[in-house]
This record gives structure tokens, sequence and C-alpha cells, in this order.
């Protein structure tokens, strides 16, 4: 258990970046995880075909949150080309743990909510499975 909250998921967890509500977002979605019961707000603002600005409000377990904090840090300020681009296994590179089948869905809630925000303002089509 030790290895699954390195000190970074927990400082990540405790103190998440860009979480907030944004004035004027592009786009807004709210994701959950029925099995556990945690949920992400995720909203992007886009200009130019860049991300501006990226929030998240939510609540769930560390890797929930760390995973919304860490993806919303890498995706703030890159073109949308990039930010389309951006795989799932990164996102699991970012957390730098081991993830059990169990937490997959914990991690990856941030990452689906992203693939609909991108949906929805027509940056890539949603996968069949997310969601």
């Amino acid at each position: 258990m030790d290895d699954l909250y390195r000190d970074y998921i927990l400082e990540h967890y405790r103190r998440p970046h860009n979480f907030g509500v944004l004035e004027q977002p592009t786009a807004s979605y709210e994701g959950s995880n029925p099995l556990c019961g945690d949920r992400i707000t995720m909203q992007l603002q886009v200009e130019d075909g860049v991300v501006t600005a990226v929030g998240f409000t939510g609540r769930g377990c560390a890797i929930s949150q760390a995973s919304a904090s860490l993806l919303t840090d890498e995706i703030r300020g890159k073109p949308l080309e990039e930010v389309v681009a951006f795989a799932a296994t990164d996102l699991l590179e970012l957390l730098g743990i081991e993830i059990s089948p169990a937490r997959l869905k914990c991690a990856m809630l941030s990452f689906d909510s992203l693939q609909h925000l991108l949906a929805d303002i027509g940056a890539k089509p949603l996968a069949k499975d997310a969601g």
C-alpha cells in the first residue's frame, strides 16, 4: 500500500493544481466512477486552438484527484493537437506507480472526462467505450 501513495501523489491530492471553476469555460463535463463514488467536473477554455485554461472540482480517492491534478497540469497551455494525442498510457506514466485493476477506473476518471470534453468541442470523436 505504501507504494500506491507516493509522496507526490499525496501532495497532488492534498493541494491539487488547477482546482476550481472557470468563469467562462468552452466546455464542461462531470464524470463519475459509480464503483467507488469518485466525481470530477472538468472544464476547458480553448482559444485559437490552445487550451488556455483548465480546471476541475470533485471529490474522491487520492488516485482520482491526483490524476486530475497531473492531467490538468499536462494539458494547460498546449495546442489541441497535443491534447488530443495525449493517451491513457501517458497519464499512467505521469502517475508513476503501478495501478491495480481495481484502481484503474479511479486513475482514468480524469482522462475519460477529458475525452468527453474533446468530443464536445469537436476536437476528437468520443470512443464507444468512453461512458
